[in-house]
C-alpha cells in the first residue's frame, strides 16, 4: 500500500523497513489480559512515540468469555468495558491522538421471531421458509447500550456488493449523518460517488426508528462490522 501510493519514496527497501517497524502489535487472549494492556500503554505510547491505537476487537474476548444469559455475568461485563473505556478516552485525550475500536453486529430478533425460532426446534415438521412476514430482527452493535453510550463517534462499515463498500458515520459530535461509498486499492480506500438514491433512502431511514430496523433487516446479509471510535471530547 505505501508503495502504491508513495512510489518514489518507498523505492528504497529500508524505508519500507523502517515504517513497518513502527507498528507494534499486541496480542491478547483474554479480558484480563487486554485490560492489563491497555492500562500499560500509556508508557508504550510515550516511549514510542505512538500516534494512533486500534483496538480490534473490543467484542471477541468479552462475548466469549461473558455469557449474559447468566446472573451476574451482564454486570460484570459492563464494569469491564465501562474501565476499558475510560482508559481509551483518557489516553484519546492525554495524547491527543485517535483510538479506533472495531466492534462486532449481532441481530436482535423480534418477540414473533424469537417464539417461531423455539418453535422450530421443537417442532421438525415444520416448513422451511414458512415464518410470517414480520417475524424477523435486525442487526445492531454488540455489547449493548453500555458500551454505545461510551464511544463519542461510531462509523458503520459494511459491505454493499463484491467491490463496493460503505462507511456511515451514525454518530459524532462534530460531523452531521453522512453516507460514503468507497473501494479499497493497492494504494488504500479510496472514495466513490453515492449512487443515486442511496444515500436519500439512507437519510430517511434516519428518521424513524422503525424505518432505521427495515433498512438493518435488509443489510443483514451485507454487513460485517461495526466501528466505534472513542475519540477526544469535543468540549474539551
Amino acid at each position: 500500500m505505501a508503495q502504491s501510493r508513495f512510489p518514489d519514496y518507498f523505492s528504497v527497501p529500508e524505508r519500507l523497513l523502517e515504517t513497518a517497524g513502527r507498528v507494534h502489535l499486541f496480542k491478547e487472549l483474554t479480558c484480563q489480559e487486554v485490560l492489563t494492556r491497555l492500562e500499560r500503554l500509556e508508557e508504550d505510547i510515550i516511549s514510542c512515540g505512538a500516534g494512533l491505537v486500534i483496538l480490534d476487537s473490543v467484542a471477541s474476548v468479552v462475548r466469549k468469555e461473558f455469557d449474559t444469559s447468566l446472573s451476574g455475568n451482564l454486570t460484570q461485563r459492563s464494569n469491564l468495558l465501562g474501565r476499558q473505556a475510560a482508559t481509551l478516552k483518557y489516553l484519546a485525550q492525554e495524547f491527543r491522538m485517535p483510538v479506533v475500536v472495531t466492534n462486532q453486529i449481532t441481530t436482535h430478533l423480534s418477540e414473533r421471531a424469537a417464539s417461531s425460532s423455539l418453535s422450530r426446534r421443537w417442532n421438525a415438521t415444520e416448513v422451511p421458509g414458512g415464518e410470517a412476514e414480520g417475524d424477523s430482527g435486525y442487526v445492531t452493535a454488540a455489547l449493548g447500550n453500555t458500551w454505545s453510550h461510551n464511544v463519542n463517534t461510531r462509523l458503520i462499515v459494511q459491505y454493499l456488493d463484491a467491490q463496493l463498500r460503505q462507511i456511515i458515520i451514525a454518530k459524532s459530535p462534530v460531523a452531521p449523518f453522512a453516507v460514503l461509498n468507497y473501494t479499497v486499492q493497492a494504494e488504500g480506500i479510496r472514495l466513490e460517488d453515492t449512487p443515486s438514491g442511496r444515500g436519500e433512502e439512507r437519510r430517511g431511514e434516519k428518521k424513524g426508528g422503525e424505518e432505521r430496523r427495515g433498512e438493518h433487516r435488509s443489510a443483514a446479509s451485507r454487513s460485517r462490522d461495526v466501528t466505534e471510535t472513542p475519540a477526544e471530547d469535543s468540549s474539551k
